[in-house]
């Protein structure tokens, strides 16, 4: 029975991480409401890799025909420097320049930031943020596809993207009201934002291999740990699909709605 109960709360936190890392409503900040609510114990760093990793798979399998593409065309574009093949090679850049941001931050100050405001009453209140900046932007179309997208565009980008270390602030979330606000389409702002995870999350992992390695939790737990990844990959999956039907349906005032409520809740009840 006991060992039932193990694998049912694993599956309960793959997909419950899982399920919230794609979407705008923050994972970090939802997992912190849900010690505080149930008293679930912080998964440790090597779980959360495993659940990163879930949810890397799925973007990967969502935008696998984006990937191959630029990869390939960026690639013949530094062998051959023809035209056809310099807006995905452009594009490469300004992804790479859009990670620097969060990079430098999470080296210099995740450890700081997600220490200090990590209390459930302020993540209730960049719930709030969250939900406003949601609103702001839910009835905007954009008008800049891929190849219109300007360094400067990337810049603003990758910034929001350093501010979702705050828990309670959605990285898909801050990126796309960033990518929205300096003229994205909707779909352009989804593909930016998701493509940018990428090498986020291969960073993240990077960094983590380390204590993966070294956890004896891993070992112990490892069959527990497979079985969460899975939950998180499906989660994230579907999770994901969820949001990109959403958002081109101009429909993200429901994201805001939720935000603010869990917020409210928050800040009253936790």
């Amino acid at each position: 029975m006991a060992e039932l109960i193990e694998i049912i709360r694993f599956i309960f936190l793959g997909v419950f991480q899982g399920f919230t890392e794609p979407i705008p409503v923050s994972s970090s900040g939802h997992l912190v409401m849900l010690r505080s609510m149930l008293g679930v114990d912080d998964p440790g760093i090597t779980f959360e890799a495993f659940i990163n990793f879930g949810s890397l798979i799925a973007v990967i399998m969502i935008y696998r025909k984006d990937i191959i593409q630029l990869a390939v065309n960026g690639s013949r574009h530094i062998i051959n420097r023809k035209q056809e093949t310099q807006q995905d090679f452009y594009y490469l850049f300004l992804l790479f320049i859009a990670t620097i941001p969060a990079g430098v931050m999470g080296l210099l100050f995740e450890d700081v930031i997600s220490g200090i405001l990590s209390h459930v009453k302020l993540v209730g209140v960049t719930l709030i943020l969250t939900a406003i900046a949601l609103w702001i932007i839910r009835n905007l179309k954009g008008y800049k596809g891929d190849g219109e997208i300007t360094l400067t565009d990337a810049i603003i980008v990758g910034f929001a993207q350093s501010i979702a270390l705050v828990p309670g602030i959605s990285r898909s979330g801050a990126t796309i009201v960033a990518a929205m606000l300096v003229g994205f389409r909707r779909r352009s702002a989804l593909r930016f934002s998701f493509l940018m995870y990428i090498p986020v999350s291969v960073g993240t992992m990077i960094f983590a291999v380390n204590d993966v390695l070294n956890s004896p939790e891993l070992s112990s737990q490892f069959i527990l740990y497979v079985i969460a990844l899975i939950a998180a990959i499906i989660a994230s999956y579907f999770a994901l699909l969820l949001f990109i039907n959403v958002m081109t349906a101009g429909k993200l005032k429901y994201f805001a709605y939720y935000c603010m409520a869990v917020g409210v809740l928050a800040i009253i009840f936790l």
